[in-house]
Parts: structure tokens; sequence; C-alpha cells
């Protein structure tokens, strides 16, 4: 299931804050998202979940997102906003079972998930997230690093197609850094597309199979890492002299 936007345009205000952004994303792939602060990384992730208005087309499976009904829409895209809040000081394991909600029967409309795959879905991402211990705490006496895990729980609850994670790793300590990236590897060994805006390069580098840079709204390089994350190009985006050091799947970026 192919996630891809054409010519995508994303006003605030009288302000483009994206312009003309075109690219596919592959299912079974970890796609990363990076550019310097105001690039417009959280624009075009939200707009490929269909929650900002935009020009363009974002299509999923050939199908135009706009025209895509909102639940099944939430069954297929599991998104992350960066600022994650919960509207209800809830326990965590309430949190996460909102992730399912997509998959609840409504009346007259046959049920999607019965209550065993939910609470199948809800125990593993609690796991997945090292929550168990956590899940009847409520998210009024969490960590800023726990209510992150739990948002993300939240998401993986869904068992979506797609993952769009709008800074993932930024409240996370270096340990559960590292954890999610390897849960998120997963996801796509499993076939699930994954889009995540990261600010660490070396971390796009060394885990992402894909890196789209964008600078002032515009892409100006996507491919392999290597490719998109030359020397040359994050100089240039970043505004300070850079090197890559150390073997390929463990490189280091060094400010010169």
């Amino acid at each position: 299931m192919m996630l891809s936007a054409e010519n995508l345009t994303v006003r605030r205000g009288a302000a483009k804050v994206v312009t003309e952004a075109s690219f596919a994303l592959e299912p079974g792939r970890l796609t990363a998202i990076v550019g310097p602060n105001g690039a417009g990384k959280s624009s075009v992730l939200a707009a490929l979940a269909g929650l900002l208005p935009a020009s363009g087309k974002v299509m999923l499976d050939g199908r135009d997102i706009t025209t895509i009904a909102p639940r099944e829409r939430a069954r297929t895209i599991g998104f992350l906003p960066q600022q994650a809040e919960a509207a209800w000081d809830v326990s965590v394991r309430t949190l996460v079972g909102l992730g399912r909600l997509p998959w609840r029967s409504v009346p007259g409309r046959p049920a999607r998930a019965d209550r065993q795959a939910d609470e199948s879905a809800i125990e593993h991402s609690l796991q997945v997230m090292e929550l168990e211990s956590l899940a009847e705490r409520p998210v009024s006496h969490l960590s800023g690093g726990e209510r992150a895990r739990a948002m993300m729980a939240r998401v993986l609850a869904g068992q979506p197609a797609w993952i769009l994670a709008d800074e993932p790793l930024a409240s996370l300590d270096l340990a559960h850094q590292q954890r999610l990236m390897g849960q998120l590897r997963a996801e796509t060994d499993a076939g699930r597309g994954i889009a995540v805006v990261v600010h660490d390069l070396a971390t796009a580098m060394n885990r992402a199979d894909r890196v789209i840079v964008l600078d002032r709204g515009r892409i100006v390089g996507n491919g392999v890492p290597d490719v998109a994350l030359n020397e040359t190009l994050v100089s240039e985006v970043w505004q300070v002299r850079v090197q890559w050091t150390g073997d390929s799947g463990h490189r280091a970026l060094i400010v010169i």
C-alpha cells in the first residue's frame, strides 16, 4: 500500500510552508524526514495523514486521501503528533486502548475487531513499549518520556498499515530511543510503512532506509541515506561544515 504526494503545497496563513513536494513512500520501509527548524517537516507529515488542508494530491494505495472515509483512514494511518496530549487523565491502559477506536463496531455496521483482538493489541503495545508496570497509572503521573512511550503505544495498538510519527524520539532517553527504533524496524519487517520526523541526522543515516531532506518548504534531498545526507548537502542546508565518520550503520556526524 503506497503512500505518495504529488505537488503537495501547504499554507499557514499567507505563507507557503511546503511547496510542490512530490514523493512516494513504500511499505516495509522506514523513511526519515529531516530538515532545519521551520523547514516544513511537521506540515508534510500532517498533510500525509490527511489532517492538514493542502493543495496537490496525497494518494493512499492509488486513492485520493480526501475521498477516504475518516474511519477507514484512521485504520490505515496511525499518526503521532509532535506534542501529543491526553485530553483526559485516564490510565495508561485506557489511553493505549483509544488506538483501537477505529476498529470498534458502529451501530448498523459489522464489527471489524472483537474484544479479544482489542485486548491482544493493547497488551502487545504495552509490552513492546515497556509500559506493563505502568498500565494502571494515570497519565498525569507519568514522566515526559513515559508519556511519549504511552502515546506511541496508542498508535501501535491501532495496527495501522502506516505509522507517521513526528519527533517520536524527542522525549526519550538513549536506551528507549534505541528500543523504539528497533520496534519501528520490527514494524517495517511486518510490512508496515513508517515515516518519522527526526532531528538527529546520525539516526537518519544509520536507521532509515530512505531520507527526505526539506529546506524552506522544498525537498532538496531524497534517496538512500548516503546520498540524501551527503556532507555537501548537509553543510549547505544546516549552514555548518560537517564530516561523516565511522562504518556503514554506525556513522557519526562531526561538526568541523
